[in-house]
């Protein structure tokens, strides 16, 4: 027995350790949390959305006129407002030119078609006489020769009439031309004669544009073009209202206007098509006390933004939000991120606009992910604010 005694104690040991191994207490083990994906979300419903089209242009005077003298004279008067940046109405008296020459060319012109008509009272009495003197011969008058008559003779009175008579015409249009009248209401941008100055016919008096109204080129480009309905295109007028907006000696304005026409062809250096928008009476001269807005001065730089057409029944969805492939992330009631395909109809700088893909109500992840795994948990960290639809 003694020679088993180190066998039986060591045995003995191992029992005792593995009963105390067996009936020990478990340590308790902690829950490990599973991970999730903080995110911003914005809840989205169908919209109706009117898409607008940012354009611009310089503003240039329907009509700009250089006045060129077509008389000689000296010049004796010039308007008060003939000056760089006076006004005028239509038919104002802008200069006027010594008339005498053309006062006596008139006069001659008048004298020698009085003697013209006298002449011609001549020649009828003397055809007159010319007939009867042939009808004493008893030979009808059919057979008369038209000298017998005097008839070439009569003829060429009546033709020094009209000759006469077109010389008085000239004659007067001459000495109206000496006065030199405002042809539109407008502005004068140039002056380059003054009075005691000697003008021939072709001399350049000044430039003037007219004021009446005012009308701005806006480039659209393909784009653009998609943005705006078709048919409002094709049938511009007058009812189509915008606001164009610019800067007078540093503050911002806006002014009306209306699109009149599109000029129906393509730029050929930037491919562009371009509306005409009009401004009426832009330095509010007509009715100062009734406009607010400061005068559109020609060559002012303004943008504009034009109507659109009308996209309905979408989501406008923030285009950080959009994956790559057309994708989106959503989260579903499991607060679990899922992938959805869609169909995007428009964008623009801010948004994606879609019509397919998406259910009212649905919550988009409009932050940032790297790679986006469908079921990965997620923790939506919007401000109070947010969780709404915008």
């Amino acid at each position: 027995m003694k020679k088993f005694a180190p066998v039986l104690l060591v045995l003995g040991a191992l029992l005792v350790v593995f009963l105390m191994d067996m009936f020990k207490a478990q340590p308790t083990k902690a829950e490990v949390p599973e991970a999730a994906l903080a995110v911003k979300t914005q809840i989205l419903n169908r919209t109706e959305v009117t898409l607008s089209v940012d354009s611009q242009g310089t503003v240039r005077p329907r009509t700009r006129t250089t006045l060129i003298s077509e008389v000689s004279g000296t010049v004796l008067e010039v308007s008060d407002q003939f000056i760089v940046g006076g006004t005028f109405k239509q038919g104002d008296i802008l200069m006027r030119l010594d008339p005498v020459d053309y006062e006596v060319a008139l006069q001659r012109a008048k004298a020698q078609l009085i003697s013209r008509n006298a002449l011609l009272e001549l020649e009828k009495a003397r055809a007159i006489q010319a007939k009867k003197e042939w009808e004493m011969t008893g030979r009808p008058e059919s057979e008369a020769p038209t000298l017998a008559l005097r008839e070439p003779y009569l003829a060429e009175a009546e033709a020094n009439i009209l000759q006469a008579q077109a010389e008085v015409k000239q004659a007067r249009t001459k000495l109206q031309r000496a006065t030199i009248r405002a042809p539109y209401a407008g502005m004068v941008s140039v002056k380059s004669v003054d009075v005691g100055q000697y003008v021939t016919t072709g001399s350049r008096l000044g430039e003037t544009f007219a004021i009446d109204f005012v009308e701005v080129r806006l480039p659209l480009t393909a784009k653009d073009l998609f943005q705006m309905d078709q048919r409002s295109f094709q049938t511009m007028d007058a009812s189509n209202k915008v606001v164009l907006s610019g800067s007078v000696n540093g503050r911002s304005a806006d002014w009306s206007a209306a699109i009149v026409r599109s000029e129906g062809v393509v730029n050929e250096l930037n491919r562009s098509q371009y509306l005409v928008a009009r401004v009426s009476d832009p330095y509010g001269l007509s009715q100062p006390l009734l406009t607010s807005a400061p005068p559109l001065l020609v060559g002012t730089f303004v943008t504009a933004k034009l109507p659109g057409k009308t996209l309905k029944g979408v989501f406008k969805v923030p285009r950080s939000a959009l994956l790559q492939g057309s994708r989106v992330a959503l989260v579903d009631e499991m607060q679990k991120l899922q992938i959805s395909t869609v169909k995007v109809v428009f964008n623009d700088e801010g948004y994606y606009y879609i019509s397919e893909g998406l259910k009212d109500g649905v919550e988009v992840i409009v932050s940032a992910l790297g790679t986006p795994i469908e079921g990965l948990k997620v923790e939506v960290k919007n401000s109070l604010s947010k969780r709404s639809s915008e």
